[in-house]
């Protein structure tokens, strides 16, 4: 989290290996995003589902923690509950969900030859 902006919040998630960073509002839009050189020869559809992704988890990440505030506030837990801001297992397994789906490793180290 940065809070470098009066009044705005920015969220970042990376990918595993680094190489795809994004920077977003609380509600996922993006702020900036970061590529590096060699990402940019993945298919195009790929690389956008990549960034999605970390837009996503991004506002699950910012939920998570909007939620933990909310709880620290005092907010009982039956209204949290209404709320539909993920908890921390929820945001835990959808980003274990989502690595498994969205695998950035080569499918095979094999090069065809």
């Amino acid at each position: 989290m940065d809070d470098t902006r009066p009044g705005l919040r920015e969220w970042a998630a990376t990918s595993r290996s680094g190489a795809i960073s994004v920077r977003t509002t609380e509600q996922g839009l993006p702020l900036g995003i970061s590529i590096e050189a060699a990402e940019l020869r993945r298919d195009p559809q790929g690389l956008a589902a990549e960034v999605l992704r970390l837009c996503k988890q991004a506002a699950n990440r910012a939920g998570m923690a909007r939620r933990a505030e909310l709880a620290a506030a005092g907010v009982p837990a039956d209204m949290l509950a209404l709320t539909g801001l993920p908890t921390a297992e929820d945001v835990a397994s959808q980003e274990f969900v989502e690595e498994q789906e969205y695998e950035t490793e080569p499918d095979s180290w094999l090069r065809e030859v």
